[in-house]
């Protein structure tokens, strides 16, 4: 249950991180990621997460391993990415959209933030990733055909932090745990904001129509999950 002030899905961390990015300057951003995430595993140990440790967002150590984690934005409005000017200078309400939906909670999750043979982590790789383009549906299925020891983009990266993915023993425990569950379908495949052909493509958008199908499925999905963590919270009451 979360301490102090109750956790707002609708709080937007922009807000209190001085113009910078919130992922490494909101502090509400830092606590709801500690006491969301701070819960059992799926092996019932408990996953507890402290902020006092220096150098670290977020930190875990026990009998199961040490584990630095950082917060990642998991939605992406493109709205200061120069390579697509051309599109989201033509919708700059309906990108504004997106970014304001994506600075609240749903749009938030923890990966290893500690670089590993000084390589690219999680969010790194995932931003540079041509065929992932910091999309998250596209990361997620990274990390399904991760967990059925199958090759994606991002496979080397994953790998690097395989002690973290084995925490939630499968993909589907994984889904759980972080509340991803209205990205994924009754079996597990993933609900892709637009067509996918199996990382054949580079994911860029054709036109404004494309990134309105997009834009209208990663709101929804913010939406669904800030939904799914207020009823997490009431059960954890």
């Amino acid at each position: 249950m979360l301490q102090n002030t109750p956790l707002d899905t609708s709080f937007n961390f922009y807000s209190d991180s001085n113009g910078q990015d919130p992922d490494k300057s909101s502090p509400t951003l830092r606590r709801y990621h500690k006491e969301l995430w701070s819960k059992p595993l799926p092996s019932g140990i408990q996953f507890d997460l402290s902020n006092d440790v220096k150098d670290a967002y977020l930190y875990h150590k026990s009998e199961i391993g040490e584990f630095y984690l950082g917060s990642d934005s998991i939605t992406h409005s493109y709205k200061s990415q120069r390579r697509k000017k051309w599109l989201t200078d033509q919708i700059p309400n309906e990108v504004n959209e997106v970014f304001s939906a994506g600075s609240t909670i749903g749009g938030f999750i923890l990966f290893p933030n500690k670089s590993i043979m000084r390589k690219n982590t999680i969010n790194q790789a995932r931003g540079i990733n041509p065929f992932i383009d910091d999309r998250f549906d596209l990361t997620l299925e990274c990390i399904r055909l991760f967990y059925l020891d199958q090759h994606s983009p991002l496979y080397d990266t994953l790998q690097r932090y395989k002690s973290f993915f084995d925490l939630f023993e499968n993909f589907n425990n994984y889904v759980n745990f972080f509340l991803l569950n209205d990205l994924v379908d009754e079996k597990l495949n993933i609900k892709f904001y637009l067509p996918f052909d199996d990382f054949k493509s580079k994911p860029i958008f054709g036109s404004v129509e494309e990134y309105l199908i997009y834009k209208s499925n990663i709101i929804s999905f913010v939406q669904l999950r800030n939904q799914r963590i207020i009823n997490y919270l009431k059960k954890a009451d």
